[in-house]
């Protein structure tokens, strides 16, 4: 066996080492949720009392009272509106009197609580199916640089190398390796979106109260 195909060997080894080190990680993270590969704990909802001091929220009834607040509540659930911009549109909306304002600040916060949590539910769901899908892909690669070696290693002993099939294994197992690692590149990013949305979710509730608040100050 020349250097090259020696080198190329160790190469699919490490790749097969590194994926099997993956999925024992992603396993040990938390028996609980054996397939939540990420290193922030799974927290499976969104306490509202981490989120909200405001006045009490009735979490059954959280539905946008009209359209005006429907189409609110969408604009400062995305991330893509920056939280100065939320801030202005929660000041403009929080406004009335007293009995009105605390009812906006309710009925605002409690459709931003159901919406956002639902979208955090998503999104963890999908981690979730991308580590199954990913430790199976890890599986993949073992078993595959393991057929690998065992042609290697018979070509070695006939002195005979059969190109096609090793070219077409090491072939493979290259393409599944090299999306394997991009998507574990990938997982640290998907596993910051969940804190994203709770720290959103914290801040849009702090806005709401800063509004209410800043209002009443002002009489």
């Amino acid at each position: 066996m020349d250097l090259a195909a020696s080198a190329r060997k160790l190469g699919f080894c490490i790749v097969a080492a590194t994926a099997a080190c993956w999925v024992e990680s992603a396993l040990a993270a938390d028996p609980r949720y054996p397939d939540w590969p990420c290193q922030q704990l799974k927290v499976p909802g969104i306490s509202i009392a981490s989120v909200w001091a405001g006045p009490p929220i009735d979490t059954t009834d959280t539905k946008p009272i009209d359209a005006t607040e429907a189409e609110l509540v969408s604009r400062l659930a995305a991330r893509r509106t920056p939280m100065e911009d939320a801030r202005k549109l929660i000041a403009d909306y929080v406004v009335g009197t007293d009995a009105e304002r605390q009812e906006k600040a309710k009925t605002l916060f409690a459709a931003l609580y159901t919406t956002l949590n639902s979208q955090r539910d998503q999104v963890m769901n999908g981690i979730e199916r991308f580590s199954h899908k990913q430790k199976a892909m890890a599986e993949g690669i073992r078993e595959e640089a393991q057929k690998l070696r065992e042609a290697q290693d018979k070509a070695q002993e006939k002195a005979t190398a059969d190109q096609a099939q090793s070219e077409q294994l090491a072939n493979e197992l290259a393409w599944q390796t090299r999306i394997f690692e991009d998507r574990r590149k990938s997982i640290s990013y998907v596993c910051d979106v969940p804190v994203l949305i709770e720290k959103r979710l914290f801040e849009l509730g702090r806005a709401i109260q800063d509004a209410l608040n800043a209002d009443s100050s002002g009489k």
